[in-house]
């Protein structure tokens, strides 16, 4: 179990984030003060915001916080089970916040569409992940799976997954997704070469490959709007 220690009510007026909130709002508050609601109590050594300071030193940076599991977050002194599940579930409530303004029935238009679909979920990632977004034949969502995540700067995935995913959900179509944790959102040689192969297995198997999307933090690049395929 966690040590009670120290509370804000314990901590200076100038040091306490929830009254800083109330008064001057969220948006006024730092990263380590938003964190620091977010775990309620510091440790016997250090308070709620000093804890929080720290958690984000010890992460490298709020982008890195946000991959963090909770295994790895209780590794941090002064983070407990509890206060790791606080975080987690404020990191995901924001995800699912950033998704709150698309219709239930999505429908894919253009890349934008499915880049702004995923890049809230992707583009912090620091491994890559494979997704692939299965569509019905009006262009809707009706499906989205994560078929592998790969190391830092590779990400394996086969198109016998691929399609067996997309037959079992019964899609006319499918955009395959995946991030760069570099930042840089240019497909690699690999990236355009798997692509071929997703393109010519679809054809075999009569479900149309329509793009690969790959995002990163500084936007995201459509294959198919560079003539990859």
């Amino acid at each position: 179990m966690e040590s009670p220690g120290i509370t804000l009510r314990d901590v200076p007026n100038e040091e306490r984030p929830r009254e800083r909130m109330l008064h001057f709002g969220a948006q006024a508050l730092s990263n380590a003060e938003l964190l620091a609601i977010l775990i309620r109590t510091g440790t016997v050594a250090e308070s709620a915001v000093r804890l929080a300071e720290r958690v984000l030193k010890e992460s490298g940076s709020l982008r890195n916080l946000v991959d963090m599991s909770v295994d790895e977050l209780t590794r941090v002194k002064g983070i407990g089970e509890a206060k790791a599940l606080q975080i987690r579930a404020g990191i995901e409530l924001g995800r699912r916040l950033s998704r709150a303004s698309l219709h239930d029935k999505i429908t894919i238009r253009s890349p934008r569409d499915a880049a702004a679909l995923l890049m809230e979920d992707l583009r912090y990632l620091q491994k890559e992940h494979f997704v692939c977004l299965f569509l019905n034949t009006k262009n809707h969502v009706i499906a989205q799976e994560t078929l592998s995540m790969g190391s830092l700067n590779a990400s394996i995935v086969h198109p016998r997954e691929v399609f067996r995913a997309a037959m079992k959900c019964s899609s006319a179509s499918l955009i395959c997704v995946h991030n760069h944790p570099s930042g840089d959102p240019t497909p690699s040689p690999e990236d355009i070469e798997i692509t071929a192969r997703l393109v010519e297995a679809g054809q075999i198997v009569g479900i149309e490959v329509l793009d690969h999307i790959i995002i990163a933090d500084t936007g995201f690049v459509s294959l198919k709007e560079k003539g990859h395929m």
